[in-house]
Protein backbone atom coordinates (compact mmCIF):
# COMPACT_ATOMS: atom_id res chain seq x y z
CA UNK A 1 0.00 0.00 0.00
CA UNK A 2 1.59 3.32 -1.05
CA UNK A 3 2.58 5.60 1.90
CA UNK A 4 3.79 8.43 -0.66
CA UNK A 5 1.55 9.17 -3.83
CA UNK A 6 2.13 11.61 -6.71
CA UNK A 7 -0.58 12.06 -8.93
CA UNK A 8 0.37 14.01 -12.43
CA UNK A 9 2.61 16.70 -10.81
CA UNK A 10 3.98 19.61 -12.65
CA UNK A 11 5.60 22.32 -11.97
CA UNK A 12 6.50 25.22 -13.91
CA UNK A 13 8.29 28.68 -13.61
CA UNK A 14 7.88 31.81 -15.64
CA UNK A 15 5.27 33.02 -18.31
CA UNK A 16 4.62 32.52 -22.07
CA UNK A 17 7.76 31.96 -24.26
CA UNK A 18 9.89 31.76 -21.17
CA UNK A 19 8.26 28.94 -19.84
CA UNK A 20 10.65 26.32 -17.94
CA UNK A 21 8.89 22.89 -17.37
CA UNK A 22 10.67 21.45 -14.42
CA UNK A 23 8.32 18.59 -13.51
CA UNK A 24 6.32 17.22 -15.75
CA UNK A 25 3.17 14.93 -15.53
CA UNK A 26 4.74 12.77 -12.60
CA UNK A 27 2.96 9.96 -11.66
CA UNK A 28 4.30 8.14 -8.45
CA UNK A 29 4.13 5.92 -5.45
CA UNK A 30 6.19 4.83 -2.44
CA UNK A 31 5.66 2.67 -0.09
CA UNK A 32 6.21 2.95 4.23
CA UNK A 33 9.51 1.56 4.68
CA UNK A 34 10.97 1.74 1.31
CA UNK A 35 13.99 2.80 0.12
CA UNK A 36 14.34 5.31 -3.60
CA UNK A 37 16.95 6.98 -4.62
CA UNK A 38 15.94 9.65 -7.33
CA UNK A 39 19.02 10.43 -10.11
CA UNK A 40 19.06 12.47 -13.19
CA UNK A 41 21.53 14.70 -14.75
CA UNK A 42 21.95 18.51 -13.38
CA UNK A 43 18.39 20.33 -14.85
CA UNK A 44 16.61 17.03 -14.43
CA UNK A 45 14.00 18.26 -12.01
CA UNK A 46 15.19 16.05 -9.08
CA UNK A 47 15.75 18.24 -6.08
CA UNK A 48 11.77 20.03 -7.38
CA UNK A 49 10.81 16.82 -7.05
CA UNK A 50 12.26 16.30 -4.00
CA UNK A 51 11.19 19.95 -2.67
CA UNK A 52 7.49 18.98 -3.55
CA UNK A 53 7.51 15.88 -1.60
CA UNK A 54 8.99 18.29 1.13
CA UNK A 55 6.15 20.16 1.22
CA UNK A 56 7.91 23.71 0.51
CA UNK A 57 7.51 23.81 -3.36
CA UNK A 58 3.57 23.75 -4.10
CA UNK A 59 3.00 22.27 -7.90
CA UNK A 60 1.67 24.02 -10.60
CA UNK A 61 -0.92 20.95 -11.34
CA UNK A 62 -1.29 17.30 -9.91
CA UNK A 63 -2.13 16.03 -6.31
CA UNK A 64 0.50 15.12 -3.50
CA UNK A 65 -0.73 12.86 -0.74
CA UNK A 66 1.12 11.20 2.28
CA UNK A 67 -0.83 9.01 4.59
CA UNK A 68 -3.94 9.66 2.97
CA UNK A 69 -3.19 13.32 3.78
CA UNK A 70 -3.71 15.78 0.53
CA UNK A 71 -0.43 17.97 1.56
CA UNK A 72 -0.81 20.97 -0.81
CA UNK A 73 -4.61 21.14 0.28
CA UNK A 74 -3.41 22.02 3.77
CA UNK A 75 -3.07 26.18 5.30
CA UNK A 76 0.94 27.23 5.86
CA UNK A 77 0.29 26.45 9.54
CA UNK A 78 -0.84 22.97 8.77
CA UNK A 79 2.00 22.20 6.22
CA UNK A 80 4.08 23.36 8.82
CA UNK A 81 2.52 20.74 11.40
CA UNK A 82 2.82 18.11 8.87
CA UNK A 83 6.50 18.42 8.00
CA UNK A 84 7.31 18.16 11.59
CA UNK A 85 5.63 14.94 11.95
CA UNK A 86 5.86 13.45 8.89
CA UNK A 87 9.77 14.40 7.46
CA UNK A 88 12.73 14.75 8.40
CA UNK A 89 15.54 16.62 6.01
CA UNK A 90 19.11 16.04 5.28
CA UNK A 91 20.61 18.26 2.83
CA UNK A 92 24.20 18.04 1.36
CA UNK A 93 25.48 21.59 2.51
CA UNK A 94 24.29 20.42 6.06
CA UNK A 95 22.45 23.58 7.32
CA UNK A 96 23.77 23.87 10.81
CA UNK A 97 23.48 26.93 13.28
CA UNK A 98 26.73 27.95 13.25
CA UNK A 99 26.91 29.79 16.76
CA UNK A 100 24.73 26.46 18.29
CA UNK A 101 26.11 23.59 19.81
CA UNK A 102 26.11 20.29 18.15
CA UNK A 103 23.63 19.07 20.79
CA UNK A 104 21.52 22.31 20.39
CA UNK A 105 21.77 21.96 17.08
CA UNK A 106 19.70 18.50 17.07
CA UNK A 107 17.54 20.01 19.39
CA UNK A 108 15.97 22.12 17.24
CA UNK A 109 12.99 19.87 15.49
CA UNK A 110 11.89 19.34 19.03
CA UNK A 111 12.26 22.98 20.55
CA UNK A 112 8.29 23.52 20.49
CA UNK A 113 7.53 20.35 22.03
CA UNK A 114 5.58 20.75 25.53
CA UNK A 115 8.24 18.75 27.41
CA UNK A 116 11.01 19.56 29.92
CA UNK A 117 14.08 20.71 28.39
CA UNK A 118 16.09 18.29 30.45
CA UNK A 119 13.70 15.25 28.40
CA UNK A 120 14.45 17.04 24.83
CA UNK A 121 18.74 17.11 25.67
CA UNK A 122 17.97 13.38 26.74
CA UNK A 123 16.47 12.47 22.90
CA UNK A 124 19.43 14.81 21.38
CA UNK A 125 22.18 12.85 23.23
CA UNK A 126 19.92 9.68 22.28
CA UNK A 127 19.97 10.19 18.54
CA UNK A 128 23.73 11.33 18.52
CA UNK A 129 24.71 8.47 20.80
CA UNK A 130 22.90 6.01 17.60
CA UNK A 131 24.49 8.23 14.60
CA UNK A 132 27.91 7.87 16.43
CA UNK A 133 29.24 11.45 17.84
CA UNK A 134 27.29 11.90 21.19
CA UNK A 135 30.99 13.11 22.09
CA UNK A 136 30.94 15.42 19.97
CA UNK A 137 28.05 17.29 21.83
CA UNK A 138 29.13 20.45 23.28
CA UNK A 139 31.33 21.64 20.10
CA UNK A 140 29.77 24.17 17.70
CA UNK A 141 29.82 22.80 13.57
CA UNK A 142 32.93 24.46 12.95
CA UNK A 143 35.08 22.48 15.52
CA UNK A 144 33.72 18.96 13.58
CA UNK A 145 34.52 17.03 10.31
CA UNK A 146 32.66 17.01 7.50
CA UNK A 147 31.70 13.21 7.81
CA UNK A 148 30.61 14.35 11.41
CA UNK A 149 28.53 17.31 10.30
CA UNK A 150 26.88 15.10 7.81
CA UNK A 151 26.05 13.10 11.40
CA UNK A 152 24.62 15.54 13.06
CA UNK A 153 22.41 16.60 10.34
CA UNK A 154 21.22 13.14 9.96
CA UNK A 155 20.35 13.26 14.09
CA UNK A 156 18.55 16.70 13.84
CA UNK A 157 16.44 14.80 10.88
CA UNK A 158 15.52 11.64 12.82
CA UNK A 159 15.41 12.84 16.82
CA UNK A 160 11.55 13.52 16.29
CA UNK A 161 11.58 10.05 14.63
CA UNK A 162 9.73 11.19 11.73
CA UNK A 163 8.55 8.23 9.21
CA UNK A 164 9.96 9.70 5.96
CA UNK A 165 13.96 10.89 5.61
CA UNK A 166 14.43 13.33 2.34
CA UNK A 167 18.03 13.49 1.81
CA UNK A 168 19.42 15.77 -0.76
CA UNK A 169 22.64 14.48 -2.03
CA UNK A 170 23.51 13.27 1.61
CA UNK A 171 27.09 12.50 0.73
CA UNK A 172 28.11 15.34 -1.73
CA UNK A 173 30.47 17.06 0.28
CA UNK A 174 31.72 13.93 2.04
CA UNK A 175 35.03 11.06 0.91
CA UNK A 176 34.33 7.62 0.12
CA UNK A 177 34.71 6.36 3.52
CA UNK A 178 32.76 9.19 5.09
CA UNK A 179 29.88 8.53 2.14
CA UNK A 180 29.91 4.91 3.00
CA UNK A 181 29.32 5.79 6.77
CA UNK A 182 26.39 8.04 5.69
CA UNK A 183 24.46 5.58 3.87
CA UNK A 184 25.28 2.94 6.26
CA UNK A 185 23.40 5.10 8.52
CA UNK A 186 20.36 5.70 6.47
CA UNK A 187 20.23 1.65 5.61
CA UNK A 188 19.93 1.41 9.49
CA UNK A 189 17.39 4.08 9.89
CA UNK A 190 15.42 2.41 6.51
CA UNK A 191 16.00 -1.15 8.33
CA UNK A 192 14.40 0.15 11.62
CA UNK A 193 11.12 1.20 9.00
CA UNK A 194 11.88 4.54 8.27
CA UNK A 195 10.89 5.51 4.57
CA UNK A 196 14.32 7.10 2.83
CA UNK A 197 14.00 9.15 -0.24
CA UNK A 198 17.36 10.28 -1.44
CA UNK A 199 18.29 12.50 -4.43
CA UNK A 200 22.01 11.27 -5.40
CA UNK A 201 24.44 11.82 -9.02
CA UNK A 202 26.66 8.92 -7.06
CA UNK A 203 25.45 5.42 -8.96
CA UNK A 204 27.25 3.62 -6.06
CA UNK A 205 25.46 5.55 -3.26
CA UNK A 206 22.03 4.77 -5.30
CA UNK A 207 22.77 1.24 -4.87
CA UNK A 208 22.05 1.06 -1.61
CA UNK A 209 18.31 1.89 -2.16
CA UNK A 210 15.52 -1.01 -3.27
CA UNK A 211 14.20 1.50 -6.55
CA UNK A 212 15.97 3.65 -8.46
CA UNK A 213 14.09 6.41 -10.44
CA UNK A 214 15.84 8.41 -12.92
CA UNK A 215 14.31 11.72 -14.22
CA UNK A 216 14.79 13.45 -17.25
CA UNK A 217 13.56 16.51 -18.80
CA UNK A 218 11.01 16.56 -15.86
CA UNK A 219 10.11 13.40 -15.95
CA UNK A 220 10.38 10.02 -15.03
CA UNK A 221 12.35 8.47 -17.89
CA UNK A 222 13.09 4.52 -15.83
CA UNK A 223 12.68 3.01 -12.89
CA UNK A 224 14.70 0.24 -11.71
CA UNK A 225 14.01 -2.56 -9.02
CA UNK A 226 17.84 -3.10 -6.89
CA UNK A 227 16.45 -5.35 -4.50
CA UNK A 228 13.88 -7.27 -2.16
CA UNK A 229 16.81 -7.70 0.41
CA UNK A 230 17.59 -4.54 2.47
CA UNK A 231 21.49 -4.19 2.92
CA UNK A 232 23.55 -5.28 6.43
CA UNK A 233 24.38 -1.35 7.12
CA UNK A 234 27.69 -3.04 8.98
CA UNK A 235 28.85 -4.81 5.81
CA UNK A 236 27.58 -1.47 3.85
CA UNK A 237 30.14 0.48 5.77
Amino acid sequence: MSFLKIESISKTYGESDSIVHALDDISLSIKLGEFVAIMGESGAGKSTLLSVMGAMNTPTLGKYYVDDIDVYALSTEQKADFRREYLGFVFQSFHLIPYLTILENVMLPITNLKIPKSKKESMAMQTLEWVGIDSKSKRLPNQISGGEKERCAVARAIVNAPPVLLADEPTGNLDSRNSKDVMALLTRLNNNGATVIMVTHSTKCATYAQRIIQLRDGSIAKENSISSEKQDPVKAA
